[in-house]
């Protein structure tokens, strides 16, 4: 039990390092993501290709 506790606090840590790091690149393009509960918990449960189809609907939209 609580070895999954860890492993589930561990991936949100890591999706907002991930998030975090994507905007401080991208800042200077004005392409930033917001990091919130929902691309935080979405990038957690999905992993990286969350993060390209977060980049993808950012894109198409603005």
């Amino acid at each position: 039990m609580v070895k999954k506790i860890i492993r589930i606090i561990r991936k949100i840590i890591f999706s907002c390092l991930i998030l975090y790091g994507y905007n401080m690149i991208m800042s200077s393009m004005n392409m930033m993501i917001p990091i919130n509960i929902i691309t935080v918990g979405s990038i957690s449960v999905v992993g990286i290709p969350a993060l390209f189809a977060l980049i993808s609907i950012l894109y198409f939209i603005y």
